[in-house]
This record gives structure tokens, C-alpha cells and sequence, in this order.
């Protein structure tokens, strides 16, 4: 069975479970707390798992993956049912495009760990702290946004209307942006989307607070 390394909370790892349940797979899921005991990603017995002490990672038997897209298209490709991308190369490439924009320019400087740098090396206050996190999530959504309003690839969902690789990647992007209280007003095709997901079984089961590991 499919073993995924995870956090309830973890963003990343929410895409993760988000393509596995769409793909209906069978996993175990293995918590991994990112704040416990100084951070149990950081301790030896998961380094030696992951060397980078990140969370998703998934284990295939023999085959252990790290980082969530990359984890995302090896299940497309091995396990190609409700695939995760379009059949066309245009598709895929604008598919790929809008992941990334939350996989690259919103999360790598909103994660847990650039947070807690920016309090406990660069003393900055907590109100400033959050500033920067809604500032970086809210350039990230209105490029989204401005994607999906001007192409004709948008439908119910990211891309036509099928959930796909794009919004495993958009809607926890969106759970965060609500726990941070960023108003998602400006993005009223990104609430309908989330709101469609929200109303599948597959998104549901995947929710951090659906998670064995949730508090």
C-alpha cells in the first residue's frame, strides 16, 4: 500500500491527499507533526526518509518521492484513471502553469519555515509577520484569478469541468488564505471553484480537518 508522510495542516500535503482520493488510491496515511517536539520533520529517523525534512513524502514500495507535484504526476502517470491533466500538451502546459503558481510563487515564502525565520531570526512582529503572508497570498490569487477569467480553458473547475492537477494545488492554497483571514472578495471565480470542491466527496476526505493527525 501507498504510504504518504503528512501533516493535517501542511499544504502541500494536502495537494497530495487531494490526488489521491480523486484517484480513489489506497493509502496509509503517517503523521508527521511540523511543530511537535521542535518539529518532528527535523528529526533524524524522518531525515533519513527525507533528507530535506519536508512533508508530503510517499513511499511505493521500493520508490520514495518527495515534493507534491513531483508526487502528483508520477500518481498520474502510473495510475492514469481521472487524470490529474489534460490529454492536450496546451492543457497540460496551462494546467502545470497554474499549479506552479501556487507551488512556487506563493507557498515557498509563506511555509512554516520561512514564518518562523522571519520571528525568531529577523524578530519580525507577528501583525507584520501577517502582512507578509496575505501580501505574497494575494499577488498569487489575483494572478490566478486574472488567468481564469480571460481563458476559455476555465469551466467548473481550473481547467474545463473536471478537477485536476490545478485545483488540488488551489484550494489548499485557499483553506490557508481563510485561516490567515485574506479577503478573497477580489477572486470571485476562485471562491466558485472552491466552493464546487468543497462539494465533492474527494476534496472533503482530504480536508486537514477530516485528518487522523487534525487538533
Amino acid at each position: 500500500m501507498l504510504k504518504l508522510y503528512t501533516y493535517y495542516r501542511s499544504s502541500a500535503a494536502y495537494r497530495v491527499r487531494i490526488g489521491l482520493q480523486l484517484k480513489q488510491l489506497a493509502y496509509a496515511s503517517i503523521p508527521i507533526h511540523l511543530a511537535r517536539n521542535g518539529g518532528e520533520q527535523l528529526q533524524d529517523a524522518y531525515r533519513a526518509i527525507n533528507p530535506g525534512a519536508l512533508v508530503p513524502c510517499l513511499q511505493d514500495g521500493g520508490t520514495t518521492l518527495s515534493q507534491s507535484l513531483a508526487i502528483l504526476e508520477y500518481l498520474d502517470e502510473k495510475h492514469p484513471q481521472q487524470p490529474l491533466l489534460p490529454a492536450d500538451a496546451a492543457g497540460r502546459a496551462r494546467v502545470r502553469a497554474l499549479a506552479l503558481i501556487v507551488a512556487c510563487d506563493i507557498h515557498p515564502i509563506n511555509n512554516l519555515r520561512v514564518l518562523k525565520y522571519l520571528s525568531s531570526e529577523l524578530a519580525i512582529a507577528d501583525e507584520a509577520r501577517t502582512r507578509w503572508y496575505r501580501h505574497w497570498v494575494e499577488e498569487g490569487l489575483r494572478v490566478i484569478e486574472a488567468h481564469l477569467t480571460r481563458d476559455a480553458q476555465t469551466g467548473a473547475f481550473c481547467h474545463g469541468d473536471t478537477p485536476g492537477l490545478a485545483d488540488c494545488c488551489l484550494i489548499p492554497q485557499v483553506f490557508n488564505a481563510r485561516r490567515f483571514k485574506v479577503d478573497l472578495n477580489p477572486y470571485p471565480l476562485i471562491v466558485a471553484i472552491a466552493a464546487r470542491c468543497a462539494d465533492l466527496p474527494e476534496f472533503a476526505a482530504a480536508h486537514p480537518d477530516r485528518q487522523a493527525d487534525a487538533e
